[in-house]
């Protein structure tokens, strides 16, 4: 079997050595020299020899320069004669805007999606693993011979859940009814309670709540949220949550974005106790606070990868 290597674009070496840290992922560390022109262009060389073996390749789509350098990397991996290339993508930027509500919008889930199907086979072709999509549906948009693998994070969720419930009885809870069936799944998981809020929208920028689906006086609720951005959707529920008489408040989320100053206006809300996220969004890795549990999806990664080798 060809040997493993392992590479990662500039925000996420931090995930690549978390990887390779792990017992079972013997892989080699791949290097490469990354360097910015004056003009501001990118020198971009790799310097490990990959002829014939399996690449993995990290990197989210968090910005534009960091989707060219993903993409780049890639094509590089591929001219070097790889014999099989994993995309890792773990944060797939621009995937609430899967579709268009307004005329003239360009589904950007779609283009990124469209720009990594591009990429030449393989002589074993080509992978993209992507944790957690905001739309299931985003699988559908990658073309070609590019295999998509949707992984779930459902367990980091439920030993998260379990560690903040601290073996008290809890509510699972949602942010908006677009999650629901998804934390209905999860709190049927743990035989508790899921409940969800019902929105109305008001203008373009602002929808009010007009319900919550189920009783949570004086429990504790769980929100599980795939993303938070700017924290405003979130503050939303929690707020409604209180409202109604929670008695102590949570969040889980998957990828952790904390947008602007999102992470602090939760923690100052007084509405919030804490918050658990993966380190699938490098922002995550900035916050040094204890409001805030960050765990690593290394290890899903690692088993995804063995588990499809």
């Amino acid at each position: 079997m060809p040997q493993k290597i392992i590479f990662a674009t500039q925000h996420y070496q931090y995930l690549k050595d978390r990887i390779l840290s792990l017992p079972d992922a013997p892989w080699e560390n791949g290097q490469l020299d990354i360097r910015d022109f004056p003009d501001g262009e990118h020198y971009h060389r790799i310097v490990s020899e990959i002829s014939n073996k399996e690449v993995v390749l990290i990197g989210g789509t968090i910005d534009d320069k960091e989707t060219l350098e993903l993409y780049d990397l890639a094509s590089g991996c591929i001219q070097l004669g790889a014999h099989s290339l994993t995309l890792v993508i773990p944060f797939f930027g621009y995937s609430t805007m899967e579709r268009a509500v307004k005329y003239g919008e360009i589904v950007k889930a779609k283009t990124r999606a469209v720009l990594f199907s591009s990429l030449p086979n393989t002589s074993r072709g080509n992978r993209v693993m992507l944790i957690d999509l905001h739309v299931d549906g985003i699988t559908w948009y990658f073309e070609n011979d590019i295999r998509p693998v949707h992984l779930y994070a459902k367990d980091f969720v439920k030993e998260a859940a379990l560690e903040l419930a601290g073996g008290q009885p809890f509510v699972l809870a949602s942010t908006d009814a677009g999650r629901a069936k998804w934390v209905e799944s999860l709190a049927n998981d743990f035989h508790v309670q899921a409940a969800f809020v019902f929105k109305r929208r008001i203008s373009g920028e602002e929808t009010a709540i007009t319900a919550i689906s189920a009783d949570v006086k004086d429990k504790i609720v769980i929100i599980y949220d795939d993303m938070i951005r700017t924290g405003g959707s979130l503050l939303h529920a929690a707020e409604a949550y209180r409202d109604a008489g929670a008695r102590d408040i949570y969040v889980i989320t998957t990828h952790g974005i904390f947008a602007g100053n999102g992470f602090q206006k939760i923690k100052d809300s007084g509405i919030v106790k804490g918050i658990v996220c993966t380190d699938t969004h490098p922002n995550a890795l900035q916050i040094h606070d204890a409001f805030l549990q960050v765990k690593s999806v290394a290890q899903l990664i690692v088993n995804a990868i063995n588990a499809k080798s």
